[in-house]
């Protein structure tokens, strides 16, 4: 009996050795709740999946689950994630306003929390922020034009025209304010004109970063500011509204020899977008590599399962109007005609046949 329990006790060593133990360990990992807004961007696409995958090669399980930019359905996905004992919350939220109850109900069940790439505001029960420089991300849309137009050199006047992201989301105001650091100053000198003087988030937001809302606005501005006089140039902070505003362009006869396209910014290098810069029409967009940041969440995720302290970098910017919420501040990359297949085929993040 005693030869019998040694070679069983032996054997259970042996199992845990061979690796029995840690695959106990790795069935403990998880769930990790992943709440995306919509999947009517690319971009949240990929940045699910890569998270996805990365959390799986450190042993975790995932619930990933898309809001269709419905906040209440948002809202109980989430409460949902919580009831089935999630132990990490990485949210990107429809609207950044709206989450704290349910933070509330996560932060008392010890469920941690990280912002992704739009802070949540409003709330105690946010533990971190992983996103990208917004600030620059508006510097380089600007910065675009800036370069395209010659203004740095004294070219113009110029007519331009601004748009910006969805209110509700955070992130939209740090694009335009980053934006405007460097075209305000061109505006105020003359050599840049709003003609139709609609400047600032309450004038130019675009609510849910909606291109068919962004393409009747540029309708609307052509048709009483435009019948004329040329726009020079269009600020558009995300590729989606730019594909709107050029099917506006397009409609009044702009994209021709006699009529060449204004300068259009964008941001995401969505698909659409490269072909369209391709095509000359679009002018730039703005790369923001969400492989990088889904590395950096879920790096984040598990030092704090691991008792461990996540790196950040910021630890000023990003107040939600009750704590400032520690941040990771990835860099964002310019993307042109010119530079297109270096940061965009040769990283891996599409193949070339993609967006040819």
């Amino acid at each position: 009996m005693k030869r019998n329990f040694l070679k069983a006790s032996l054997a259970g060593i042996a199992l845990a050795i061979a690796g029995i133990a840690p695959l106990a360990h790795a069935q403990d990992k998880g769930p990790i709740a992943i709440s995306m807004p919509t999947k009517s961007s690319a971009r949240w696409i990929a940045d699910g999946a890569n998270m996805v995958k990365y959390f799986k090669e450190k042993g975790y399980k995932t619930d990933l689950q898309y809001a269709d930019d419905d906040i209440p359905n948002q809202l109980a996905q989430i409460e949902n994630m919580v009831t089935k004992g999630s132990k990490v919350l990485v949210i990107a939220a429809i609207d950044g306003t709206t989450l704290s109850d349910v933070l509330q109900k996560a932060a008392d069940k010890g469920v941690k929390v990280i912002a992704y790439d739009r802070l949540i505001k409003g709330s105690k029960n946010v533990d971190y922020y992983a996103t990208f420089d917004n600030f620059q991300v508006g510097v380089l849309q600007a910065q675009s034009i800036e370069s395209a137009l010659g203004l740095k050199s004294g070219k113009g006047p110029f007519n331009i025209e601004l748009f910006g992201g969805s209110p509700d989301d955070n992130n939209a105001f740090f694009f335009y304010n980053g934006a405007m650091s460097v075209l305000e100053p061109y505006i105020k000198s003359g050599k840049l004109v709003v003609r139709s003087k609609q400047m600032g988030m309450d004038k130019v937001g675009t609510l849910r970063w909606d291109g068919a809302v962004a393409q009747a606005r540029m309708d609307n501005l052509l048709s009483a500011y435009y019948s004329k006089d040329r726009v020079d140039a269009v600020l558009s902070p995300y590729d989606g509204l730019s594909i709107g505003i050029l099917s506006s362009l397009k409609g009044v006869g702009y994209g021709s020899a006699s009529q060449p396209m204004p300068v259009v910014s964008g941001q995401d290098a969505e698909i659409p977008s490269v072909k369209s810069i391709l095509r000359k029409e679009q002018t730039s967009t703005v790369f923001k590599d969400t492989r990088e940041l889904a590395k950096v969440t879920v790096a984040m995720v598990d030092a704090m399962l691991s008792g461990k302290t996540p790196e950040v970098n910021d630890t000023k910017t990003y107040n939600n109007g009750i704590k400032v919420v520690p941040s990771y501040l990835l860099k964002p990359v310019s993307v042109d005609g010119g530079n297109w297949k270096q940061v965009l085929v040769d990283s891996g993040y599409y193949k070339e046949s993609q967006v040819k």
